[in-house]
């Protein structure tokens, strides 16, 4: 999900060839308990035999303590979003004409706030947050496990990867290149406040070439073309190894 400057979706679909190289290896017993608590399935174990853990904020490194990042365009903090609160703006956004041929969430409040407590409700694997820059509600994001979302059925997720939607609401705000610089620094954010997490990845739609774009001048690299249910997405990553370099 993501309109205007960024927009990215989240969905199963079939698996995309990447542009990452791969081996054929047997992973022993050691290792794949590891990968087990960090909340993936054994061998043999479906998603529906693990216990959940509470929504005690540690899958995302407690991202409502992480604070405010200083970007060119000015203070940004993300708010978790309290429901009863930030219902009616998130709604208002959701049914501009822009916003809502990627998001698909027009309509009554009660759609978005389906799609709200969804994550709300969960395991606290996906954090929907209103972006406040200088003071100014002016975006919603959600933060996300990648690896523990139906996207890592479609791309060669590792563990801890982070996944990122942008939503900017006013129009005045958007084709400007805001979107770059907030995902940029976004994107930073979690390298800095999720020490587990080597890569921050996002999903945009084709056909939303300014998203795409916006991901690429925030220093995503395009990876594959991934088919979702509902789009065909172009799977962007930004790297923490290569941070600095773009």
């Amino acid at each position: 999900m993501v309109p205007t400057d960024a927009s990215t979706d989240t969905g199963p679909a079939s698996t995309p060839t990447c542009n990452e190289d791969t081996l054929e290896l047997r992973l022993t017993d050691d290792f794949l308990a590891l990968l087990s608590e960090d909340g993936l399935p054994r061998v043999g174990e479906t998603e529906a035999d693990q216990e959940s853990p509470p929504a005690n904020g540690e899958l995302l490194d407690h991202l409502a303590d992480w604070g405010p990042v200083v970007t060119p365009a000015g203070t940004l903090s993300l708010v978790p979003v309290r429901l009863e609160r930030e219902l009616p703006l998130i709604s208002r956004w959701m049914n501009d004409s822009t916003v809502a041929s990627y998001w698909k969430l027009a309509g009554s409040e009660d759609v978005t706030a389906d799609h709200l407590r969804t994550q709300l409700g969960g395991d606290g694997r996906s954090m929907p947050c209103l972006g406040v820059l200088d003071g100014t509600p002016m975006s919603y994001w959600e933060i996300y496990r990648a690896d523990l979302d139906p996207i890592a059925r479609h791309y060669p997720a590792r563990p801890h990867d982070t996944g990122i939607h942008l939503l900017i609401g006013p129009v005045a705000d958007r084709g400007r290149g805001l979107g770059a610089i907030l995902l940029r620094a976004v994107a930073d954010l979690i390298l800095d406040r999720r020490p587990s997490c080597a890569r921050v990845v996002a999903e945009p739609d084709l056909r939303n070439f300014p998203s795409v774009s916006a991901f690429l001048s925030a220093g995503f690299r395009f990876s594959a073309e991934v088919d979702l249910p509902d789009k065909r997405a172009a799977l962007m990553i930004r790297d923490r190894l290569l941070r600095d370099l773009m």
